[in-house]
């Protein structure tokens, strides 16, 4: 099976000339955020358990009952600037049922709008389930941080409460692998993420060239932040940071997109080092970093109760609900009245930058007043 195309305007198609989910898109359009994306967390339910989860205390083994798909396809359709959605979980295509009935429903409405799609997924299910995504899907985002099936059954499963063999893992792994070559081959666009930590810094190089193996379209990296499974795990410098990022830009396919997201290094700087990597991540070739969307341009609705949050993970608590309000209204009341969205609500026109999102600001910011500062080079 191959994509079947829906008309589309060729100036419309994801490149690193066009990344619909970064904010500073619709901030340069409208002079101010407006809610352009929409995540919904679709399933607390996953076959893994990784270290790194953003999510992991939410999941669960039994779900409650969903809210009505109508009523969130109502919302979706009230959001006045509505231009991608996300649909997250725990493992999204867990279940065939919410594939068939509330996944490619949702796929296919974004379809018909013309709005641009992605699923978070670790591809390690049956291809079937995927495949079927083939029609409607802009992009399968993908989470790879390993150089070899023992990382994944270190990783995947660090967090499961019981022993997990390792010939399980590996045919995980394996299937993982082999779904994203096939799924790449019949034109899907499939962008791998690497978070940078302890445990991948020193790897980068390594894990860009399976990525490419793989046959993914896109290579995303994103500092790992102290966020729920993650909490405890050891923080990098800024200085370790710096050099793993280096290291992978020496060594990287010049010819594929690689996205950094939500990175601690801002135009702003008083740091030579930290400005010299801003300054070559601004010319290198097919390299983009993308502004967190997160309380910017999107919010996360919750499929279960209906809550609305600025992330999928629950560190800020809800404020608001589908059930009594318009998602433009939630995100407005969000934007102009959330005490902490003052804190990062910070744009800098010269740099196309919207400043440190809540967990760079709290990780390693906390006493900046990012408002008083402006960029250095660009």
């Amino acid at each position: 099976m191959s994509i079947v195309n829906f008309s589309q305007d060729p100036l419309d198609v994801i490149n690193p000339g066009n990344d619909p989910w970064d904010p500073i898109i619709s901030l340069r359009q409208y002079g101010h955020h407006v809610l352009t994306s929409v995540e919904m967390t679709i399933t607390n339910l996953c076959n893994m358990r990784c270290e790194h989860c953003a999510v992991g205390d939410s999941l669960v083994m039994v779900e409650p009952e969903q809210i009505p798909l109508s009523l969130l396809l109502k919302r979706l359709d009230e959001v006045e600037h509505l231009k991608t959605i996300s649909i997250t979980g725990g493992e999204p295509t867990f279940r065939k049922q919410t594939v068939d009935e509330k996944i490619i429903p949702l796929l296919r409405y974004a379809k018909e709008r013309g709005i641009k799609s992605q699923i978070n997924s670790n591809l390690t299910l049956d291809y079937g389930r995927y495949e079927k995504l083939l029609p409607y899907l802009d992009v399968m985002h993908i989470s790879f941080n390993y150089t070899s099936a023992d990382d994944f059954h270190e990783i995947g499963f660090a967090h499961s409460g019981h022993s997990v063999k390792r010939e399980v893992a590996e045919r995980m792994y394996e299937t993982m692998i082999e779904n994203s070559i096939r799924l790449s081959q019949a034109g899907m666009f499939v962008s791998a993420e690497t978070m940078i930590n302890y445990r991948t810094h020193h790897k980068l190089p390594e894990i860009h060239r399976m990525i490419l193996e793989m046959g993914c379209k896109r290579h995303e990296v994103h500092p790992m932040y102290a966020a729920d499974f993650a909490e405890g795990l050891p923080v990098l410098s800024l200085e370790d940071m710096r050099q793993a990022i280096e290291s992978l830009l020496d060594a990287r396919d010049p010819e594929t997109w690689m996205l950094f997201g939500t990175l601690p290094f801002f135009a702003c700087s008083p740091s030579e080092s930290e400005q010299k990597l801003i300054h070559r991540l601004r010319n290198e070739p097919n390299v983009t970093v993308r502004n967190d969307p997160d309380g910017r341009n999107r919010v996360n609705v919750n499929m279960f109760t209906g809550d609305v949050f600025v992330t999928d993970f629950a560190a800020i608590p809800s404020f608001g609900n589908v059930n009594n309000e318009s998602l433009d209204q939630i995100f407005n009341k969000w934007l102009h009245t959330h005490p902490l969205s003052t804190t990062v609500n910070c744009h800098c026109a010269a740099a196309g930058c919207c400043g440190p999102n809540l967990l760079v600001k709290d990780m390693y910011y906390k006493d900046t007043d990012f408002k008083s500062r402006s960029a250095i080079t660009l």
